[in-house]
């Protein structure tokens, strides 16, 4: 088997209330054809994962494969389950930001998902950098593939994934390192999951925009991840101040959970009152509304990167330890980041965007590399070779 790198084209919690539920995982017997399969087991951990692997998902059981859904009750992972009509198990919960309690909660959703994979028998592991399975796979001897997008994410002390999937602008390094192999596929991580956007115009209605606001979609920083810098708090209080003050302007800002939003609305209720800022009532496609958006401001990797993919100038005000990916997306001029106050004043072009008819979708070569690197290593247990 190669070792190369390849470039391709709680004590137990309650259960989760019925509103904050997917369906369950079918719990009809498996057929004996259905047994024969090889099959995957997906953990969802947090809310950019379920747009990602949706394609993915698609894909593997196109091609025959059968796919295990887990989730966690993270940010607003069930109200996008719920959303994209996804059917899994949620297993789990978010613990809040301080570390010991990330370590507990880590912990023992491992230890919650251990019984249901050893009844399952799953063939390949998949996550986007979720803990919980991966150690859940090792105690079970699973093989185990880690999909990344953040180089400076945290590390499980010495153990290592069995293959790691970054994407090709994060360079080699003595710390990107798996048991097996490192396979770096083209482009985004988005680049999966944006060519399927169909937009649709309805959801401008819903939000009550009108015909001549200038829409901004503003999304916090992560104030519960452990790379959270509070300087992107201040300039979060910046960038809405300036937006707040033009008339033509009409924010959308999306709180990552309850508890933020809680905060946020009672910080700028006079804003949202006149409504000059809104947050959505309930989980909106956020690919949608960064389509049908002017421009984007974020404390977040993923929605950065999402407008980055479609074309959407993108300001980030993320103030941790600034990965690979965006600093070549900076470089590129898809991104501008955005490091003190003075440079939202100064950088932050508030103006309309040139507007296409359409997204045209088109071939994911992203999509194409994770897909065949899994069912690769599902069914041969190695990377596809260089093509």
């Amino acid at each position: 088997m190669s070792r190369h790198t390849t470039v391709l084209p709680n004590q137990s919690e309650p259960e989760t209330p019925p509103s904050r539920r997917a369906a369950a995982l079918d719990p009809s017997p498996k057929s004996a054809s259905s047994r024969g399969r090889k099959r995957i087991w997906i953990d969802l951990d947090n809310s950019p994962h379920v747009p990602f692997f949706l394609p993915i998902i698609d894909e593997l059981r196109s091609r025959g494969l059968e796919v295990i859904l887990t989730a966690r009750d993270s940010y607003q992972v069930c109200e996008l389950l719920e959303f994209h009509k996804l059917s899994c198990k949620v297993v789990g919960k978010h613990w809040g930001k301080h570390r010991a309690l990330k370590m507990v909660g880590t912990c023992l959703r491992a230890m919650q998902l251990l019984p249901m994979m050893m009844k399952e028998k799953p063939d390949l592991a998949v996550s986007h950098g979720s803990r919980s399975q991966f150690l859940s796979s090792v105690a079970l001897g699973i093989p185990n593939l880690t999909i990344l997008d953040y180089e400076f994410t945290a590390k499980m002390g010495f153990l290592r994934s069995d293959w790691v999937f970054v994407p090709q602008y994060i360079p080699d390094s003595p710390t990107l390192k798996a048991n097996k192999a490192v396979m770096k596929y083209p482009g985004l991580k988005e680049d999966v999951y944006v060519p399927r956007l169909r937009p649709d115009p309805a959801m401008k209605k819903e939000l009550g925009l009108e015909q001549n606001d200038l829409v901004v979609t503003v999304r916090p920083p992560a104030t519960e991840a452990h790379y959270h810098n509070p300087e992107a708090e201040v300039l979060l209080d910046a960038a809405l101040n300036l937006l707040v003050q033009r008339p033509e302007v009409r924010v959308i800002l999306l709180p990552r959970n309850e508890r933020q939003a809680k905060a946020l609305r009672k910080s700028w209720s006079e804003w949202i009152a006149k409504r000059k800022i809104v947050i959505p009532e309930r989980v909106v496609d956020g690919l949608n509304l960064i389509w049908f958006s002017d421009f984007v401001i974020s404390g977040g990797g993923t929605m950065n990167r999402e407008a980055a993919a479609l074309g959407i100038p993108v300001y980030s005000i993320f103030r941790g330890r600034i990965g690979a990916v965006d600093q070549y997306l900076a470089s590129s001029g898809r991104l501008v980041l955005i490091e003190s106050v003075d440079d939202i004043r100064t950088k932050v072009l508030i103006q309309r965007r040139e507007r296409r008819q359409e997204n045209a979708a088109g071939h994911s070569a992203a999509l194409e590399s994770i897909v065949e690197g899994i069912v690769s290593i599902a069914e041969q247990q190695c990377l596809p070779e260089h093509r």
